[in-house]
This record gives C-alpha cells, sequence and structure tokens, in this order.
C-alpha cells in the first residue's frame, strides 16, 4: 500500500509494473467511486522496480486528495493496465497513526472499590 499526504505538492512512490512502459495514471476515490487522471511529472526506471512523481491536485474536474481516505490506483500503457494498487491518505507520521487521533479522549475515574471476604 502507498502512503500519501494531503500535500499539494508532487509525491512520490515506488511500484513494480508488469511493464516498463506506461502513460498513465488514474486514481479512483474509494468513497465516491469517481475515477480521475493524474499527471504524472515524472519517472525514473531502475533495475526492477520504477518511481512516480505526481502532483495529485487537479483543477477541472476539481480533485484533491482527502485526510484519511482509501484510494485504488491503476498504471496503464494506453489501456493496457501494468500495475494496480491502494493509496491510504494521511498527514500523520506513519511510524505513530492512529486512527482516533485527535478524536478519543482519555477521561480518568476514581474507581474505588471495596471487597468482602
Amino acid at each position: 500500500m502507498v502512503i500519501l499526504t494531503t500535500s499539494t505538492g508532487a509525491q512520490s512512490f515506488i511500484f513494480i509494473p508488469r511493464n516498463k512502459t506506461y502513460d498513465g495514471l488514474y486514481l479512483t476515490d474509494e468513497s465516491t467511486n469517481v475515477t480521475t487522471q493524474i499527471t504524472i511529472s515524472s519517472n525514473a526506471t531502475n533495475d526492477y522496480y520504477e518511481t512516480i512523481t505526481a502532483t495529485f491536485v487537479v483543477a477541472s474536474p476539481s480533485f484533491t486528495l482527502k485526510e484519511g481516505r482509501f484510494y485504488t490506483f491503476e498504471v496503464r500503457n494506453g489501456s493496457t493496465v501494468v500495475y494496480k494498487g491502494k493509496i491510504f491518505c494521511t498527514d500523520q507520521a506513519v511510524s505513530s497513526y492512529s486512527v482516533n487521533h485527535n478524536t478519543y479522549t482519555q477521561h480518568s475515574t476514581t474507581n474505588d472499590f471495596i471487597m468482602y471476604e
């Protein structure tokens, strides 16, 4: 799974494609089921993996990555799919990620009890 942020700047991710030739990146929001084509800014070919850099903001129709959402993506060469994957968008640090971030507050209580023998 690829982890991205809500940043409007360029972001990169690594993947291992079925074919080294590709020309399109398509994101589908799993909440709304809307597919958007993302322009690839640059790509780098390594021995066995590829790196794509893209800006995940589209002006028309309006699209930005949203916090806490899952996306599926496809890297295509024309109409042929060369890679399918999943993206999770969060601004939290991955090492300390919490589903309850800023929503759960811990309450303290004086739970005194007496045991009779």
